[in-house]
């Protein structure tokens, strides 16, 4: 685990990356913003997770560290992280940079709307906010004031350049910079709220070896309309949800979530 930190004094705020060695995204975007060096208001912390897992290319190398924490010292390696990690987040307001392979836009993640959200998910450059509720076992968004951001799709270069400046929101809204004025996503007036949807569960995946996704997410399917194939085979909804983070390949034995719409932040 490395950490760096931009400014003197003890830190109140935490930028995470690398919690998934095969979503490199948010390490591009933190090693972007140490080279640049920026003058600092408050202190911060820069934190790459999971090194080992990043060199191998790999999502993690014993357990899933987003499903590890608080974590152990004397258990797997990330086990082992999750503990450390946790400690060096204690008392944060945290950023957590992740990514996707179901959405190409930014998306907000936070295990509950409270005022750390409502304050700074406006300002962050998401139209798009996930409240995952009961659904967080194991996961650093359990850890109070941590905000997760998908950042986009896993691997594209998109998906750092949106890290990139999702940081830079994130420490402008926190006052650590000055709000940037070169990306228009940071200052786009005609943006006033962000979508709020509440996870109910996920959608389990039958056995099979093709499977294809066949709605768009955030997007309302109706009772009885077909959301997915599987071998061929078509699933369609029992009621109507929202779907969330759907895709075809992105877990192992879920497509995804369904969720509820629950309003907006202004």
């Amino acid at each position: 685990m490395q950490i760096h930190q931009l400014g003197e004094g003890q830190p109140e705020l935490a930028i995470v990356a690398g919690i998934h060695g095969d979503e490199p995204c948010g390490v591009r975007a933190v090693e972007r913003i140490l080279e640049e060096a920026p003058e600092v208001k408050r202190p911060v912390k820069f934190i790459i997770a999971n090194e080992e897992a990043l060199a191998a290319g790999e999502r993690f190398l014993e357990e899933d560290l987003n499903r590890a924490f608080p974590g152990d010292p004397d258990g797997t390696h990330e086990s082992r992280l999750a503990h450390d990690l946790a400690r060096e987040v204690q008392g944060c307001t945290v950023l957590a940079l992740h990514s996707t392979q179901s959405y190409a836009e930014p998306i907000v993640v936070i295990d509950t709307v409270d005022e750390i959200a409502r304050s700074l998910a406006p300002r962050l450059p998401a139209e798009v906010l996930i409240e995952t509720d009961e659904h967080t076992d194991g996961r650093l968004i359990e850890h109070a004031h941590t905000i997760e951001v998908e950042c986009g799709l896993q691997g594209s270069e998109q998906a750092a350049e949106n890290a990139y400046w999702l940081v830079q929101a994130f420490l402008s809204a926190s006052n650590v910079l000055a709000a940037p004025t070169s990306d228009e996503r940071l200052a786009a007036p005609e943006r006033s709220e962000v979508r709020v949807f509440r996870l109910d569960g996920p959608i389990p995946k039958p056995p099979g070896r093709e499977y294809e996704v066949v709605v768009p997410n955030f997007e309302k399917v109706g009772a009885g309309e077909r959301f997915a194939v599987a071998d061929g085979n078509a699933l369609t909804a029992n009621e109507p949800f929202y779907p969330v983070l759907l895709s075809a390949d992105g877990y192992d034995d879920i497509f995804g979530y369904a969720a509820t719409t629950a309003g907006s932040l202004d």
